[in-house]
């Protein structure tokens, strides 16, 4: 299937590893330029040049947090003086720490909040004229299961990337008239070093091991295995498709069936 994204440009935040990673590997799979950008250079490089290695695509990489404002300007900037435009927009970031609210101090939850929500508000806020401009765009948020179904010990994140729900799903009503669908995904457990460490933290909690958290996870999840970052990837390709050109407002899970409810 031709996904009708060869020749786009598409913006990957914090892509040198896990989810974000494999997103920007199944984009230049269907032809799609990228810019890619993550706080640790070394990482980073490696991702960009495998990716124009195994795909002939062109990779902007930019060493950038985008939890703070001159990351994002730099980003930005970077993309347009390279590339032109962003076309695709996919969000994405590590996550806040983990840990019960006792364990976080005011200042933890401003970073939480800077980097989950404020990243995601400033990059949409770079690339929505040019999509407009142009009648067309896709913005992809990777969010997580917690926003549907919250996870124990994970109260930053279940509180800030609800609120990046709420701001996707109004947004994707306000720009649907521009050609421009907002969607986000929720990754389950899925093999990446963020799950290693939650697993990590678990275990130190419950006095335990990370292979017996890794185990009480797998027997949650009704495929009995935890998920791939290349599967994450997938989804976010389809949702920045042309045959996506109908969804838009929605949060997908991908998570092996985790979440129960109904919708």
């Amino acid at each position: 299937m031709d996904f009708g994204i060869r020749g786009k440009v598409a913006l990957v935040a914090a892509s040198s590893r896990g989810l974000g990673r494999a997103s920007a590997e199944a984009l230049a799979a269907e032809g799609t330029d990228l810019v890619l950008c993550a706080r640790g250079e070394s990482a980073l490089r490696e991702t960009a040049e495998h990716i124009r290695r195994t795909t002939g695509v062109r990779v902007v990489d930019v060493v950038a947090d985008v939890a703070a404002p001159d990351g994002i300007a730099r980003v930005l900037d970077a993309a347009r003086r390279e590339l032109g435009r962003v076309d695709i927009l996919v969000t994405n970031g590590g996550g806040p720490p983990a840990g019960p609210f006792d364990s976080h101090a005011p200042d933890a939850w401003e970073d939480a909040v800077r980097s989950t929500l404020t990243s995601v508000v400033e990059l949409v806020r770079g690339v929505l004229p040019g999509m407009r401009e142009r009648k067309w765009g896709r913005i992809v948020n990777i969010t997580s299961i917690a926003v549907k179904q919250p996870v124990d010990n994970l109260i930053l994140s279940n509180s800030v990337r609800a609120a990046v729900t709420g701001f996707a799903r109004t947004l994707a009503n306000e720009v649907a008239p521009n050609g421009i669908t907002v969607n986000n995904v929720m990754p389950g457990f899925t093999r990446t070093a963020r799950v290693e460490e939650l697993a990590e933290r678990t275990a130190t909690l419950k006095g335990s091991t990370p292979a017996a958290a890794f185990a009480a996870w797998e027997s949650q999840i009704p495929m009995g295995r935890l998920g791939e970052p290349p599967e994450l990837g997938a989804m976010v390709c389809f949702l920045c498709s042309t045959h996506a050109s109908y969804t838009t407002g929605a949060s997908i899970p991908v998570d092996g069936g985790w979440i129960r409810s109904l919708l």
